[in-house]
């Protein structure tokens, strides 16, 4: 299935980059919400940020099976307690492990309409907007891993997406173009 962007995936540096807030939610926005629900549905996935897609924006798209949500400029203004949970992420697609992170999570942002959101949110919806909200400040599911597990981690992933040829497939189909470094 052909969709509108493609993912991108460990090794692509704007996976590393804090992204800038939405100063302007207007149609562009919406359209380009649209278009990452489509390409998070084809791999599939319950959350998106807008760097995994190339966009240094501040929003996320989500569907915990409730129906599609937009949340803009998004802030965890409370954590409390703690769950560990295997989480995978599309930017490293096929590998999971277990992460530990807060319970409960409050955060507030804006929708597409520009009204303000407020949600309580525990186990897997703060998951992900946690998991989300890292991908909005250059942080990766891999920085969420004690040192032994990372060391473990980052050999799985040099086996899946460095050491792939130029043309080679990565898991989500797309062509490696060489030359992708660790960060």
């Amino acid at each position: 299935m052909v969709t509108p962007y493609q993912i991108r995936v460990f090794g692509d540096p704007v996976l590393r980059k804090v992204a800038t807030e939405v100063t302007e939610i207007d149609g562009k926005l919406a359209k380009l919400a649209d278009e990452m629900f489509e390409t998070m549905y084809a791999e599939p996935g319950i959350g998106l940020a807008a760097p995994q897609v190339g966009v240094q924006r501040r929003f996320f798209v989500y569907d915990v099976g409730e129906g599609p949500e937009v949340l803009i400029n998004p802030v965890i203004e409370e954590s409390v307690g703690e769950w560990t949970y295997e989480e995978g992420c599309l930017s490293v697609p096929g590998l999971f492990w277990e992460i530990v992170r807060p319970k409960e999570v409050h955060i507030t942002g804006r929708d597409l309409d520009g009204n303000e959101i407020s949600i309580e949110a525990d186990e897997l919806l703060a998951r992900l907007f946690q998991h989300e909200l890292d991908h909005l400040d250059g942080i990766l599911l891999l920085d969420r891993l004690d040192t032994v597990t990372r060391k473990e981690a980052m050999k799985s992933v040099r086996e899946r997406f460095i050491d792939l040829q130029p043309g080679e497939s990565l898991p989500n189909g797309q062509k490696a173009s060489g030359g992708l470094t660790l960060p």
